[in-house]
């Protein structure tokens, strides 16, 4: 009897200690299972539609996958110090990887460098920097820039204008972004008799653009080419105020754009799609994080020209 009660006990004993691995299993599993990623978006600033409109694709594409501690950040202006410091705070905070537009492609690197020898996974949205990512989601710039070209171009010569000068607003020398939409629309009057001024550079700020954009109008220029949404602002405000024909284009869409389209003063922008960057950029994060395989390392977002006519 004494010893049949011993086993018993034995049994009862195993089977606990059975059950509690059990559940000590399940446990880990289940923590395993609930853990997210911490994604940060760093954009050049926090001032442009454009930059909203990729933080609503990045935040839609987290809220699907569920698994995301989404985080945007980004400085109040475009400046490469204030860019650094926001990828610093990533790091800081913990980010397993980083969606950045970079200012330029080489103020940051540094501050790259850092975040990848600390594990952190870089993907470049809309404007890469000079250093090695998961992937890059963008615009082709130079084949959308050459498209606003032609589209100027065509506009003047519909008004018998085949010579003049004409003005860029752009934001920097260094945002690789703009840099090559410059180059897309210089190369469209290639061959041509028409003369690009020399490029003046508003730090994609509208009232800074609009006085540039006014003083090409003094220069008597016939048309004026917006690199972003700030210049293009800046650009089409300040033909507004002149009243004159000069021909406006550029980039991006926000309503004042789209407002200035309507009412004549801007002919055309080239509207890009920064929520297929935040969204994809996001999926493409997540996907490094948990160590697949990334089959394509440049991804062209796309662009469509938006004139008074395909405005709904």
């Amino acid at each position: 009897m004494k010893k049949k009660l011993i086993a018993s006990v034995m049994t009862l004993a195993l089977s606990l200690t059975a059950l509690a691995g059990c559940g000590s299993t399940d446990d880990k599993e289940g923590a395993s299972s609930g853990d997210k990623y911490k994604v940060y978006l760093i954009t050049m600033d926090q001032m442009d539609q454009h930059w909203v409109t990729v933080d609503g694709g990045a935040k839609k594409a987290a809220d699907e996958l569920g698994n995301v501690e989404y985080t945007w950040l980004a400085p109040d202006v475009k400046d490469d110090a204030k860019q650094i410091e926001s990828i610093n705070n990533a790091v800081a905070g913990g980010a397993d990887a980083i969606m950045l537009a970079a200012n330029g492609p080489d103020a940051v690197t540094a501050a790259l460098k850092e975040a990848e020898e600390a594990g952190v996974k870089i993907v470049y949205v809309d404007s890469p920097a000079d250093f090695p990512a998961v992937a890059t989601l963008a615009t082709d710039n130079e084949a959308a820039g050459k498209t606003a070209g032609e589209e100027m171009k065509k506009a003047l010569e519909a008004n018998s204008v085949t010579s003049g000068k004409i003005g860029i607003v752009n934001v920097n020398a260094a945002t690789a972004s703009t840099v090559a939409r410059e180059k897309g629309f210089r190369a469209a009057f290639e061959g041509t008799s028409f003369e690009i001024l020399e490029t003046q550079y508003g730090d994609g700020d509208a009232a800074r653009s609009k006085d540039i954009a006014a003083n090409y109008v003094t220069q008597g220029v016939v048309g004026i080419f917006g690199a972003n949404e700030g210049s293009t602002v800046g650009a089409g405000n300040a033909i507004k105020e002149a009243g004159g024909t000069v021909v406006g284009v550029g980039f991006d869409k926000s309503d004042t754009i789209l407002e200035l389209i309507k009412s004549g003063e801007l002919l055309a922008t080239m509207a890009q799609n920064p929520d297929v960057m935040g969204y994809e950029g996001m999926k493409v994060a997540v996907k490094a994080l948990k160590g697949e395989t990334i089959e394509k390392t440049s991804v062209d977002t796309g662009v469509s020209v938006i004139n008074k006519d395909s405005i709904k």
